[in-house]
Parts: structure tokens; sequence; C-alpha cells
């Protein structure tokens, strides 16, 4: 994805344009990014929240120069000095918001049992948890171990599908583990199924009708009843 070519603070750079300028607010609003209307309401003072400026040449996203040009000629379009600083990941753990911390047990305990073979450094660095975490669960002295449910963490929001299933295929050739599927037992488990689901059909389909019965039952058999129908 290309870097924006605006301000990083563009509203409140307009405002300081605004206020320490005299380029037109049509400059204003294309160096920023914004529509001229705007730019209007932040000089009229009629923007929802009143701006605190930011200049741009002490940001270093516009030149002394490059301003002096476009106050000269209000056809003039201005161009950044230089592109604002994009934020970047820290090598720290993962942010999980606060509503799904409380699901990160549950998704650490899938992880041991459905994959023992990913280490707890991987499982930390995925789901972003401590490692003694990690350890009182996998020793099942953790203090709400009795309560936890082995829950998927791609479900709960804790990762992505990608990032799992990266994990789990790097993890799986560390351990030497074979992750290749067999053609034939695939289609036969396929087979297997499509057998079972026609069955079931078949079973609904043809399962006799139970009439409904004049004694009055609980809410629940009346509604089975009906539903049987």
């Amino acid at each position: 994805m290309a870097a924006p070519s605006v301000p990083l603070m563009p509203h409140a750079t307009a405002a300081w344009l605004v206020d320490n300028s005299a380029l037109t607010f049509s400059q204003i609003a294309e160096y920023c990014g914004l529509h001229i209307l705007e730019v209007q309401a932040i000089a009229d003072d009629t923007a929802a929240t009143k701006l605190k400026g930011r200049d741009p040449l002490r940001a270093g996203e516009l030149t002394r120069e490059e301003l002096t040009k476009g106050e000269a000629d209000p056809d003039h379009v201005l161009k950044m000095a230089r592109l604002p600083e994009q934020a970047r990941r820290t090598s720290g753990p993962r942010y999980t918001p606060v509503s799904k911390r409380q699901d990160k047990p549950d998704g650490i305990l899938w992880i041991i049992k459905n994959h023992p073979e990913i280490s707890d450094a991987q499982i930390s660095k995925l789901i972003g948890t401590t490692k003694n975490t990690i350890g009182d669960i996998r020793t099942k002295t953790h203090w709400n171990y009795a309560n936890l449910q082995p829950r998927d963490p791609v479900t709960l929001g804790l990762t992505s599908q990608r990032e799992m299933d990266a994990l789990v295929a790097a993890a799986a050739k560390k351990a030497g583990i074979d992750m290749s599927v067999d053609p034939e037992k695939a289609a036969a488990d396929r087979a297997a199924l499509i057998n079972q689901l026609q069955a079931e059909r078949y079973a609904a389909a043809n399962a006799p009708e139970t009439p409904v019965s004049n004694t009055p039952g609980t809410a629940l058999e009346q509604g089975e009843a009906l539903f049987r129908r």
C-alpha cells in the first residue's frame, strides 16, 4: 500500500496554515487532503472540535521555500517535503482487545490439546500471552482451570486462520510430523460422510408421522409433537 501523501494530522495542519499563512483555502485543502468546505469550517471556527494547529514546517512536512511559493502564486500546488512517519508494529506481544482477553486461556487450552507440537514461545507470540500462563494451563495449575473450555483461537478472534495454519505447519515440520494428505483416505472419508448424510435424510423423510395427542403435556412436548408433524 502506498504511503499517504498528506500530513500526519491533516485537520490540525490545515488549522495552522489558515492562521499562519496567506495560502488560499483551495491550496490548503489540496495539500491536506481535505474538502474545501472543511477548511472553510476551520477558518470560521465552525468545526465540531476546535483544533490546535500543527506546524508542518517544524514537522518537516513542508519547507519554507515551498510555502513562500504557494503564498506568491494561488495556483501553485504545494508539495510534501517529507512523508509522515508510518506507525510500525513493535516486537512486543500481540495486542488483544480488553473484551477478548478473558478468552485467551480457552484458546491456549485448545492449542495445547489439538496441537501439542506447538511450543510455549510460539503460543505466546500467536495469542499474546505469557509463558507462565501457558505453563499453568499445561500443568493444570491455572487458577481457573476447572472452568476453561478448549475453543479455537481463530473462532475467538485471537488470531487469523492464516497465522494459525502457518504456525501449525511450521511446528509440524520442526517436530517431523507428516502433514501431507493421503488422497485415498480423503476420498474414503468424503464418501463415508456423504453416505451418512444420505442415510440421515432418508430416515428423516420416511419417519412415521406421530399424531398429536389430545392429552395435554408440557409446552416442550407439545412443541416437539407439532414439529414432528
